[in-house]
């Protein structure tokens, strides 16, 4: 498999891996409550009946150990796959995880700079959006309605904020055709030991009858 196809694998195992602990994780699946009416301590002739408290996932009950048993496997597997992936890694002509992370706030920045770029310098005339005051013939103090001029003025340089837009975003490019060679290019030792679109029932019955 190549690099795109391993971390699509190990979306997978995590994926199964979450599905293990969230079965190993509920009490009701890992314990089983017997509830026993003893009428017969109150009523002597009466009979005693036992009832067992709803079991969420009977699919999986009988098999906890076994479940338990197929996360560590899992767990195992991720682990292979995480040493081949890092070899492979290794290899490659650029640092994948640091310029993945660059290219992310490349592409944060890119966007900032661009709405600074979109910014335009605006002149209007908000009608009775003002308030004055003033004395009438009375003396008495009383206000009034007056137009309101706002004039909005960019205080940066558009020309150097796009040429730096334009330098980001061909670098973020480059970066990005490179990243998607290795994800292509580059293969990772490692045989995975069922499909990736197994579901989780799929994949715990391949995992039993090994």
């Amino acid at each position: 498999m190549n690099l795109k196809e391993a971390f699509r694998f190990q979306n997978k195992l995590q994926s199964l891996m979450d599905n293990a602990k969230e079965i190993l994780d509920d009490k009701r699946n890992i314990t089983q409550t017997k509830n026993t009416y003893l009428r017969s301590k109150v009523v002597s002739d009466a009979e005693d009946e036992v009832t067992f408290d709803d079991i969420p996932n009977p699919e999986y009950t009988e098999r906890i150990t076994e479940i338990a048993e197929f996360l560590i496997y899992l767990l195992d597997e991720k682990e292979k796959l995480s040493k081949a992936v890092m070899e492979t890694k290794r290899s490659l002509p650029i640092d994948m995880d640091s310029e993945v992370s660059l290219n992310s706030h490349r592409q944060e920045t890119a966007n900032l700079l661009r709405r600074m770029a979109d910014t335009r310098s605006s002149e209007n005339i908000i009608y009775n959006g003002g308030v004055g005051y003033r004395f009438n013939a009375e003396g008495n103090q009383i206000s009034y309605k007056c137009p309101v001029k706002k004039v909005v003025t960019i205080n940066f340089d558009r020309n150097k904020i796009k040429k730096m837009l334009s330098t980001l975003d061909k670098k973020s490019d480059s970066v990005s055709v490179e990243l998607d060679k290795c994800l292509i290019n580059y293969e990772v030792n490692y045989e995975p030991p069922f499909d990736v679109n197994d579901s989780f029932a799929n994949v715990f019955e391949k995992y039993l009858i090994k």
